[in-house]
C-alpha cells in the first residue's frame, strides 16, 4: 500500500510566490510610482502636467493628514489649514516681498501654529465631537476670509499671485512647477517614513490602536495627537502655498468644507496605514472630477458608492493591495498541501 508523503520544505533559494511577492511589493510599488511620475514629463501635455501637479500638490496636504489619522483621530477642518497656508503664502510673497522659499516656509509655520493652538482645545474632545468641532472651524477660517476683504480681498479673493521662484528662476511653466511639486510631494512621503520609524511614530500608532491601553502605559495620548495635529497642519500650510503660486488666484470658495472630505476620501482610498496610502489615493481620486465632468450631477454619488465599496472590500486601501494578494497565495499555496 503505497503512502502518500508530505511535502518537505523549500529548497534552498526558493521561496514560496507569496513571500516574494511580500518581499518585493515596496520596490514594485516604488518603481510604478516613478514610472507614473516620469510620464507627465515624457508625454509634455499641458493637460497631464497639470493634474500631475494637483496630485503632486494633494499627496503633501494628504500626508499630513494621515499623521493625525494614525492617532485615531479625523479632521474636517483640513482644507482650512491649506487655505490659511495659501492666503499666508500669497500675501507674504505679494505685500512683504518675500522670495518663494521664505513664503511658503512662512505657510507652513503659521498653518502649524494655528494648529498647535488650536488643538489645545479641540484635542480635549475625541470621537465625532471632534470631527464636528474641527467642522465648524473650518466653516469659521472660510467666512472670515470672506469678510475681511481688506485683507482676503472678501468673495473676490486674491489674484495676480506671482509663480513660484527659486535661485532666480521663476516656476512659471507647468513643466518646472511639476518638478518642484513632485520633489516637495516625495519628500513629504520620506518624512512621514521617517517619522513612522521613529519613537514619536511608534508612539503614535500605538496611540491610535488603543487609546486607553497606551494612556495606561504611560504615553502621553493627548501630546501625541497635539503633536500629529501640529504636523498636518504645517504639511497643509505648504500645500496650500503650491497650490496659491501654482493657480494664480485664489478665493475662500476654494476652501470649504468639500475640499476636507476629499482628503479624506483620498487617504481612505489610498490606505491610512500606509506612508504611500496619501500618494496613491491623490494618483487615483485626482483626476476624477476631470473624468467625470460632464456628469457633474453624479459626482458625489460616484464618491458616494466608491467608498463604501472601498471599506467593505479594502479597508486597508489600494496601498494594501499587494499584500492582500500575496496573503491570498499563502492560503492557495496552503490549501494544496
Amino acid at each position: 500500500m503505497k503512502t502518500k508523503s508530505l511535502p518537505g520544505p523549500p529548497a534552498p533559494g526558493s521561496a514560496p510566490a507569496y513571500r516574494n511577492l511580500a518581499r518585493g511589493a515596496p520596490l514594485i510599488t516604488l518603481v510604478a510610482l516613478v514610472l507614473v511620475a516620469a510620464a507627465p514629463v515624457l508625454l509634455q501635455r499641458p493637460f497631464y502636467l497639470h493634474l500631475a501637479v494637483l496630485v503632486a500638490i494633494n499627496a503633501i496636504a494628504v500626508s499630513g493628514l494621515a499623521a493625525l489619522t494614525r492617532t485615531g483621530q479625523v479632521s474636517l477642518c483640513h482644507g482650512a489649514f491649506v487655505g490659511i497656508g495659501a492666503y499666508v503664502s500669497a500675501l507674504a510673497s505679494m505685500q512683504m516681498a518675500l522670495p518663494f522659499p521664505l513664503a511658503a516656509l512662512a505657510a507652513a509655520a503659521v498653518s502649524a501654529f494655528v494648529a498647535l493652538l488650536l488643538g489645545l482645545v479641540m484635542l480635549r474632545l475625541r470621537g465625532v465631537y471632534f470631527v464636528l468641532l474641527t467642522f465648524a472651524f473650518g466653516e469659521f477660517v472660510r467666512l472670515v476670509l470672506l469678510a475681511w476683504e481688506s485683507i482676503t480681498g472678501g468673495a473676490n479673493g486674491i489674484s495676480g499671485i506671482p509663480p513660484a521662484e527659486i535661485a532666480g528662476y521663476a516656476l512659471d511653466s507647468k513643466l518646472s512647477f511639476y518638478c518642484l511639486a513632485a520633489v516637495l510631494a516625495l519628500l513629504s512621503v520620506g518624512a512621514l517614513t521617517a517619522l513612522f520609524r521613529s519613537p514619536a511614530g511608534h508612539t503614535i500608532e500605538a496611540v491610535g490602536e488603543n487609546p486607553a491601553l497606551a494612556e495606561a502605559s504611560g504615553l502621553a495620548v493627548r501630546r501625541t495627537q497635539h503633536f500629529a495635529f501640529t504636523v498636518a497642519g504645517a504639511f497643509a500650510g505648504l500645500s496650500g502655498a503650491l497650490l496659491a503660486h501654482y493657480i494664480g488666484f485664489i478665493s475662500p470658495e476654494t476652501f470649504h468644507y468639500g475640499l476636507s472630505v476629499s482628503m479624506i476620501i483620498m487617504l481612505v482610498v489610498g490606505g491610512r496605514g500606509y506612508v504611500l496610502g496619501p500618494l496613491i489615493g491623490a494618483l487615483i481620486m485626482t483626476p476624477l472630477p476631470e473624468l467625470f465632468r460632464g456628469a457633474v450631477q453624479t459626482q458625489n454619488i460616484f464618491y458616494g458608492c466608491a467608498l463604501i465599496l472601498m471599506l467593505r472590500f479594502m479597508p486597508q486601501g489600494l496601498a494594501g493591495l499587494p499584500k492582500r494578494i500575496a496573503v491570498g497565495l499563502r492560503h492557495i499555496q496552503g490549501g494544496t498541501r
